[in-house]
């Protein structure tokens, strides 16, 4: 019998965890001894490893949760992973391509902020955020 306890230290999520996968139907609900203690079958440890894997590679539960309805539907999954992690890819790629325009403009606004420190120019507040905003 796996009680939310021992299935939560065989996955090493938290029990709490464990339940939220549950009510959000990753996991099918358990059934329930005589005092209500929820007991988890060999499936369920499968099934939360796999929920661990996946938020690993950066899905959301809302995503596993339409892979693990597919599954349970017959189908095969593959496909729509494959364009999950090519979004999630692209994402990425613009994110770091923010980054590094971001990246570009802290050095500019860094060097500008010297230049203006050794001309010895007043400033409202701070003169290297103002000089960002001249740009």
């Amino acid at each position: 019998m796996l009680t939310v306890g021992r299935i939560a230290a065989q996955t090493g999520l938290s029990p709490k965890a464990v339940r939220l996968y549950e009510a959000n139907g990753l996991i099918d609900p358990p059934e329930r001894t005589a005092p209500g203690y929820r007991t988890y079958t060999a499936q369920a440890v499968l099934v939360l490893g796999f929920i661990r894997q996946a938020q690993a590679l950066g899905l959301s539960l809302k995503e596993i949760k339409e892979i693990l309805d597919l599954q349970r539907r017959g189908e095969q999954p593959c496909g729509f992973v494959t364009d999950l992690l090519d979004q999630h890819l692209a994402d990425i790629d613009r994110r770091i391509a923010d980054l590094q325009a971001l990246r570009v403009t802290l050095q500019r606004t860094r060097a500008q902020a010297g230049r203006a420190a050794d001309r010895g120019d007043d400033a409202v507040v701070c003169r290297i955020i103002e000089s960002a905003a001249s740009e």
